[in-house]
């Protein structure tokens, strides 16, 4: 087992240090141009992008649960490694049979994860504390030429459940292995699970079609969503819907209970609604500021400035 020691010292002695955090992190970004996880340091509104964390491997890829509490990290030789965060340390935890991954989606509070490979999704359960592979769906490969990704991937915070769609009709698949098609396909699906439950939500063709127990009776309504949507999430409260445009330079938030929606203008063209700690981030590192969204206070939009090395 590998500890790395992350630890919090004086800003005049460690700031910039390779592995050490000189402030509290608000959460972690990849930066693809180093190869390398970064924190973001300080507080909404007042941080900046740290220094690179060294793992003891070049990570060709990494995600961190929403909660900030572990990471899946894959090195460049394709190998994969799980760690748990926890205050000032990165712990590296073994998890059986876990494959070389494409792409990681956690579910919204990070309790579970669904982990895409090749030919297979493994549904990972038991995190952060203990990991542990569920399950292992073979489900629809894209048909369409050179996309190895699913339109659509969202897992529900037990592991039991996934919305899947792949070039086809939108998908409820059980861990259990049962599946069911939930709406018909359409390009540009976007799907979302509540916290802590089986309600959730979908995207398609202009509309907002939300499912109370989707794995149940799954009753449905409909309500017209934002146009030209990129992103999608329910907000930490699961009481509002956010949807971010790309094309539209905006983020949306439609509350569940009235109807009311709000709009918020980004100088930024938001590509995703990563939860990160007690924001969402929503485009990736580069040249440009990072983009976060702030739904625990009035700031809304904040920036980061990016690294000067960038």
């Amino acid at each position: 087992m590998k500890t790395i020691c992350l630890a919090y010292l004086l800003l005049s002695t460690a700031y910039g240090q390779n592995g050490s955090l000189a402030k509290p992190s608000i959460g972690f970004v990849f930066d693809t141009s180093i190869k390398s996880l970064r924190p973001v340091q300080g507080l909404p509104g007042a941080a900046v992008v740290g220094a690179p964390i060294e793992f003891g491997f070049v990570p060709s890829s990494a995600y961190v649960a929403p909660r900030l509490d572990s990471a899946f990290l894959q090195a460049a030789d394709g190998t994969p490694h799980f760690f748990r965060l926890g205050g000032s340390t990165f712990t590296e935890r073994p998890v059986a049979e876990l494959a070389s991954f494409l792409h990681i989606v956690y579910s919204p509070s990070g309790t579970a994860a669904a982990i895409l490979s090749a030919g297979k999704i493994q549904v990972i359960k038991g995190l952060p504390d203990s990991p542990v592979i569920a399950a292992t769906i073979s489900p629809r490969a894209n048909p369409r030429n050179r996309r190895p990704l699913p339109d659509t991937l969202a897992v529900s915070d037990d592991g039991a459940y996934l919305i899947y769609a792949a070039g086809g009709p939108v998908e409820l698949l059980g861990a259990a292995g049962d599946s069911r098609q939930v709406l018909d396909a359409a390009p540009g699906t976007l799907a979302a699970f509540a916290a802590g439950g089986h309600d959730a939500v979908v995207n398609q063709s202009g509309k907002l079609f939300i499912f109370n127990d989707i794995a149940g009776p799954a009753t449905r309504r409909s309500i017209d969503s934002a146009a030209s949507p990129t992103a999608l999430a329910y907000s930490p409260d699961s009481r509002s819907l956010l949807i971010a445009s790309a094309a539209g330079r905006s983020v949306t938030t439609v509350n569940l209970e009235t109807g009311d929606r709000s709009s918020l203008s980004c100088d930024c063209a938001p590509a995703t609604l990563t939860p990160m700690g007690s924001v969402f981030r929503l485009n990736e590192l580069g040249k440009d500021p990072l983009w976060l969204l702030d739904t625990a206070s009035n700031r809304g939009l904040i920036f980061v400035p990016p690294p000067a090395s960038n």
